[in-house]
Formats: C-alpha cells, sequence, structure tokens
C-alpha cells in the first residue's frame, strides 16, 4: 500500500462516498485504514463505576484502501500514488503533477 498515516485521502465509493478526510491508523495486514471522520457508528457504552452514567460514543472503523484515493498536497486532486529513487532515498510521487508527496 502507498498510503500513509497523516495523508488526506478522498473516499471513492460505498456509503461515504465523496468524504475527505486524515488517516488516523493504518492495517497493512488487512488492508485497511481508519479514516477521520469516516465510517463512524454509535456505540452504546455501560457505566463502569456505581452512580456513572451510561452513555453514546461515535467510533470509527475501517474502511477498504481500495475504496480510497490520496489527495496531493500540490495538485490538490485526488490521484495514484507512485515511488521512484531520488538519490538513495525513495520517494512517493503524485502520478498527476508528479510532484513527491511527504
Amino acid at each position: 500500500m502507498n498510503i500513509k498515516k497523516g495523508d488526506t485521502v478522498k473516499i471513492l465509493s460505498g456509503n461515504a462516498k465523496g468524504k475527505e478526510g486524515e488517516i488516523i491508523k493504518v492495517y497493512p495486514d488487512k488492508g485497511r485504514i481508519i479514516v477521520d471522520g469516516v465510517n463512524v457508528y454509535k456505540k452504546h457504552v455501560k457505566a463502569k463505576q456505581e452512580g456513572e452514567k451510561g452513555e453514546v460514543v461515535e467510533v470509527p472503523r475501517s474502511v477498504h484502501h481500495s475504496n480510497m484515493s490520496v489527495i496531493c498536497p500540490s495538485c490538490s486532486e485526488p490521484t495514484r500514488v507512485g515511488r521512484k529513487k531520488e538519490g538513495d532515498k525513495k520517494v512517493r510521487y503524485c502520478k498527476k503533477c508528479n510532484a513527491s508527496i511527504k
């Protein structure tokens, strides 16, 4: 996967189609990613101590990496990400504008 934590992505398909958000966590072995503000569900949590009230908490769920595209910081469009070698380092780059991505 050419997607990293901190990248801004756009969801291409599913219930959250068209939404954008920053990646919170990546699970490369499962091919799934948690995006901030996307695919959020409400979970009812019991009170843990006596006298405390239960509450409803919003929990983000993962989205498959094939359903999203990285947004290039320089051209601000969803794009595919490639890798190339600059000197002795591997660098990710935007396939549309050919600019490097952090």
